[in-house]
């Protein structure tokens, strides 16, 4: 295992946590509103069921592209707090063009340019998190856990200041409201999260991200971690109807929800006990088989103990496999393609891959019901073979880095 000892004092440690913990805060408090909200936003603003769903596909697909491009720039001009903060004010630009735009064409190109320039914003702070990982000794878990802690309260209190009248009277508006304001300190935190430490490498012949891509056992990396993060796709686009049809209130759906970030909030927390015994791959391997269970039990043993039981799972099939990857990455790839490769992961798992299988998700959950889970199972599955098949070229070849 890859023990970090660093010779930074604790208080300026202690300092540089909180800059990046302010940093996830202030993206995820974006994606606490934006996650239950912004379908009601674009619904207030005359779009239909249709036409809403090719909004967020649309921007699933386009991030696929456009993400790892941005990544590969960064790494290439090595000014990756500039590129997130120019990234974060194209959003605010175009929210506020959202405030009175309408007709679907405009509201699609607005919304993609928002959502696309935040979600490219991710990985970039992923690599200087990372960075900050190896040169600092400071404790992934413990910094990204104030995502999931800040989305929770963003879902809750948006819901809570949306139902308020004052609210009432901006219409959809109120929506925007509220993620052009958590947009704004998402720029502050950008600003005041560390800067690249080292000069931009020169690559007349082959650019990071090129050699990123002519590496296979890189490629097994995304195809594990991607396959193990995208058996979420049914829970994350049926879990609500699947609970609904087995006579769950909204009340108790909504517990399940919260319990499941609980759990992740917590394996983030003490994680780094278990990266020390498990190793990132090792962390992975646990995501993957708490996948086989989870999805392979939730869809043929109803009720609500077992939903409870099998929701403590998310700690796992989520946190670890996150953790896990980021990790992984932070000791494999050197610092000059970290942009890069947070890139191609993210635009992976949470774009090609997660894109993929939620459309098939659609089909099988209308054929299939709740026992559509049992194919998330075998995307766990498949998860296992390849960080199995990872850590064991992985130990005929002890290079340390990609590349």
């Amino acid at each position: 295992m890859l023990v970090v000892e660093s010779n930074v004092p604790r208080r300026a440690r202690s300092h540089l946590v909180l800059r990046l913990s302010l940093y996830y805060g202030a993206i995820f408090l974006i994606v606490g509103v934006k996650t239950p909200f912004w379908p009601v936003f674009l619904a207030g603003r005359g779009l239909d069921p249709h036409e809403i769903s090719l909004v967020f596909a649309a921007a699933i697909w386009l991030n696929v592209v456009v993400t790892p491009t941005i990544g590969a720039l960064a790494d290439r001009l090595a000014r990756r707090r500039l590129m997130m903060m120019v990234l974060a004010a194209t959003a605010i630009g175009a929210y506020l063009a959202l405030w009175g735009a309408a007709g679907f064409a405009l509201l699609l190109g607005l919304t993609l340019v928002a959502s696309v320039a935040q979600a490219a914003i991710m990985p970039l702070g992923d690599s200087v998190t990372l960075a900050a990982v190896r040169e600092d000794g400071i404790d992934y878990g413990r910094v990204r856990v104030w995502g999931s802690v800040t989305f929770i309260v963003a879902a809750v209190a948006s819901g809570l200041v949306l139902a308020q009248p004052a609210a009432g009277r901006l219409g959809a508006n109120a929506v925007l409201a509220l993620v052009l304001a958590a947009s704004l300190l998402l720029l502050g935190a950008c600003g005041a999260i560390p800067g690249a430490a080292q000069p931009p490498r020169r690559t007349p012949h082959r650019s990071a991200l090129g050699a990123l891509a002519a590496d296979a056992r890189f490629w097994l990396f995304i195809a594990a971690g991607a396959a193990i993060q995208a058996s979420h796709q049914v829970y994350y686009g049926f879990g609500t109807l699947y609970w609904r049809s087995l006579g769950f209130s909204d009340a108790v759906i909504g517990a399940l929800w919260g319990e499941g970030v609980v759990a992740e909030i917590l394996l983030f927390w003490c994680g780094s006990r278990l990266l020390a015994r498990l190793g990132p791959l090792g962390l992975m391997l646990s995501g993957g088989a708490a996948g086989v269970v989870r999805w392979g039990l939730i869809g043929i043993v109803p009720g609500l103990l077992p939903a409870f039981a099998l929701q403590l799972l998310h700690a796992l099939t989520f946190g670890a496999t996150h953790l896990g990857a980021m990790n992984y990455l932070s000791r494999r790839v050197p610092p000059h393609a970290a942009a890069s490769a947070q890139a191609l992961y993210a635009g992976a798992s949470a774009g090609l891959c997660s894109g993929i299988v939620m459309l098939g998700a659609g089909a099988l959950y209308e054929s299939c019901g709740g026992r559509a889970y049992l194919f998330m199972a075998a995307l766990s599955a498949l998860g296992i073979v390849g960080v199995a098949l990872l850590r064991s070229s992985q130990n005929r070849d002890q290079r340390p880095h990609f590349l």
